[in-house]
């Protein structure tokens, strides 16, 4: 249970004052749901501003004056300003409101001395002040430093203000977590100090990374990370694997069928998968390789060793097209071999489904695939010993761990093709072993990528033409947005659609999330099958589509994707042995940001390089959609600023699980609470469960 002393932290924040419904829906999306999420929402700017008393003395940007009222100047319409007039000691002042609130203004009258803050204006008739900040009659109303909040639509920064002044008090006395030598190296504060602290900034550096503040807050987020992911590794190895020790001939047999040699790299992780395989210990290992490395080959081979010690192994995919992928290419090689493939998705239903799941239970289907579906609770295995999770960064740690849990000691095998940065692998998979395919299967040309502004599409497409004609080639037409929006000028994937087929007729098709799985596995088929030429798409092909016949790939407004996102697009292209061409189109402006992106992506292809890269430019939040994945979503840790506190972090929890794995000395309970802090009462659970 969490402790008593963090409930203040953990109440809803719709029991804050000031916060109705309205606003709790905003203050949710924008911060989360606890009163905690209030104060991990840091400040990202300051604002200083001094009094002064004279205006020869005005000296900042920002300043608070005092100002006797002399005249109100309504304007004759609504369209011109306000203006009210007064003096700064002896000095003409002037404030002016184009937006304003007439009962508001009518409380300030003449002859009223009152204090003014916000942005000054020195003129050569005196001070001018837009819109001011603040109009008091108490100057101890004012805060001389402002801290500056991320804001949504109806949030201001007064309110954030506010919220953090009502929260702060309520802050706990906590035991310290931390070790002492170490804060007193790094020059860490206190928790409690250090929350205070982040909120009241009194300067530009009180609001960098590397802020003793944050830095102590950083930690301890990542602390808890860390922690709480070696508590879940540390349960899985406490509950034992299911060895599997086969005799190899089928993985034999299927490496003679293979039209081509195995890398060195990929020989490597295998013999590293078999090893974990055949120990007592449960395996869970994360395989990672960059775009056409070998990894479905190197799953199947550990499959099948599985299979051959008589047990079964669930295969999950993260879209329904990458799941029948795997199931097309897995039956094509283990038919032969006499192993029964299944398929099971949201589409299997009915009697259909009955029948599959009955043979899987019996044991007559050894290996299965499929996507979400394999998470429900009727789906039950005679003796799973192998799960194998494709493109884990689409689900999230305790997603896989369910997967798991389908019985005692299933081994795990977590596959990417996305390269993660070292930094982003430690706080996903800190829990995991890592194998690497560094080494790409020989014969496969490089892509070329070239860069281009929009303006040039007449021209692509009428090259197109002649290309899918008399080269007989397909592409790819990758758009950002599925339907045009009012908000932006980008041309959707449907219009783009619309506009190719009075070029290419019925040649083209059309797939994005929001078609049904039928209808998009039509279109796909067709595609596959040479029906079309040009396959127009969201990012719903970035993984999982292998169609040897297609060439080119055209990003439109590639400058709105992340690097990783352009990576995997660009994968989907040179499949095939022959030469193929990758087409970034950009628009009109490009920030430096975007140029450096695209400037990466034509000069390398190897996705360790391309996964730092985004990293540095977009930060962990973003990358690849962070925040909707299994990535750790960190609200007070930066990996860009932060990465030796990652690697410290992960020494002092491995450090400290070795002499306390159970957390009980006087430390280990204070890190009990940290871990309650952050949110991983899983975790907690672990060490409970023994």
């Amino acid at each position: 249970m969490r402790p008593d002393s963090l409930t203040p932290l953990f109440r809803d924040i719709s029991g804050l004052a000031g916060v109705g419904a309205k606003l709790s829906g905003v203050l949710r999306r924008l911060c989360g749901p606890a009163a905690a999420d209030i104060l991990w929402h840091l400040p990202v700017g300051v604002i200083h501003r001094p009094y002064y008393a004279d205006a020869a003395h005005i000296a900042t940007e920002y300043g608070t004056i005092r100002m006797q009222i002399t005249q109100h100047l309504p304007p004759p319409t609504k369209k011109q300003p306000y203006r009210i007039l007064g003096l700064m000691g002896g000095s003409p002042a002037e404030l002016v409101f184009f937006n304003y609130h007439q009962n508001y203004l009518d409380k300030y009258k003449p002859d009223d001395v009152v204090f003014v803050s916000g942005k000054i204006e020195k003129t050569y008739a005196g001070i001018k002040m837009l819109h001011p900040d603040f109009i008091v009659r108490d100057r101890a109303a004012i805060p001389e430093y402002e801290a500056l909040y991320p804001l949504a639509a109806g949030v201001s920064q007064r309110l954030m203000a506010k919220l953090v002044a009502q929260i702060a008090p309520t802050l706990p006395a906590l035991p310290e977590w931390l070790d002492g030598p170490f804060m007193k190296q790094r020059g860490l504060p206190d928790w409690k100090p250090a929350v205070v602290q982040a909120h009241h900034p009194k300067s530009a550096a009180d609001i960098l990374p590397l802020h003793p503040a944050r830095l102590r807050l950083a930690y301890d987020e990542l602390l808890a990370n860390q922690l709480a992911l070696l508590l879940v590794r540390a349960q899985e190895k406490r509950a034992g694997g299911l060895p599997v020790r086969g005799t190899g001939e089928l993985v034999q047999q299927a490496c003679a069928a293979l039209p081509y040699e195995l890398t060195h790299a990929q020989q490597r992780v295998i013999a590293e998968i078999e090893a974990d395989l055949a120990s007592d210990a449960k395996m869970v290992r994360l395989l990672q390789g960059d775009v056409g490395s070998g990894k479905t080959i190197v799953a199947l081979l550990a499959a099948l060793r599985v299979v051959e010690s008589g047990a079964q192994v669930a295969f999950m995919a993260p879209t329904d097209i990458l799941a029948r992928q795997h199931e097309a290419v897995l039956s094509k090689l283990c038919t032969p071999l006499g192993v029964r493939v299944g398929l099971l998705t949201a589409r299997e239903k009915g009697t259909r489904r009955d029948v599959l799941l009955q043979a899987v239970a019996r044991g007559e289907i050894p290996i299965l695939i499929g996507t979400h579906a394999l998470f429900e609770e009727d789906v039950r295995f005679a003796r799973l010993g192998l799960a194998v999770v494709d493109e884990q960064h689409k689900f999230g740690v305790y997603q896989r761990l369910a997967l798991a849990q389908k019985q005692r000691g299933v081994n795990m095998l977590v596959m990417t093709a996305t390269p993660i940065p070292r930094t982003l692998a430690l706080t996903a998979y800190g829990d995991m072993d890592l194998s690497q395919l560094d080494e790409k299967p020989p014969g496969r040309t490089p892509i070329e990528t070239r860069v281009m502004p929009v303006a040039k599409i007449p021209d692509l497409a009428a090259r197109l033409k002649e290309a899918c004609v008399r080269q007989k080639t397909q592409a790819y037409w990758v758009c950002p947005l599925v339907e045009e929006s009012e908000k932006t000028d980008l041309i959707a994937a449907k219009a783009r659609f619309a506009e190719l087929q009075r070029i290419f007729g019925d040649r083209v098709g059309l797939v994005h999330g929001r078609m049904k799985g039928a209808d998009k596995d039509a279109v796909m088929e067709r595609f596959i099958a040479g029906e079309l030429d040009i396959l127009v798409a969201t990012t719903v092909i970035e993984v999982g589509v292998d169609v040897k016949a297609a060439t080119l790939m055209v990003v439109e407004h590639a400058e709105r994707f992340g690097l990783s996102g352009l990576h995997q697009l660009r994968g989907r292209v040179g499949r095939g042995g022959g030469k193929s061409l990758c087409l970034l189109l950009y628009g009109e402006t490009l920030s430096e940001n975007a140029r450096e992106r695209l400037r990466v992506m034509r000069e390398t292809d190897d996705g360790f390089v391309i996964a730092e890269a985004d990293l540095k430019l977009r930060g962990a939040g973003e990358l690849l959609g962070v925040r909707q994945s299994g990535y750790p979503d960190f609200k007070l840790a930066d990996m860009s600023a932060h990465r030796d506190l990652l690697w410290t972090a992960t020494q002092d929890a491995r450090a400290f699980l070795t002499l306390d794995p159970d957390l009980k000395t006087s430390r280990g309970q204070a890190l009990k609470i940290l871990l309650y802090l952050f949110g991983k009462d899983r975790a907690i659970q672990t060490i409970k469960a023994g």
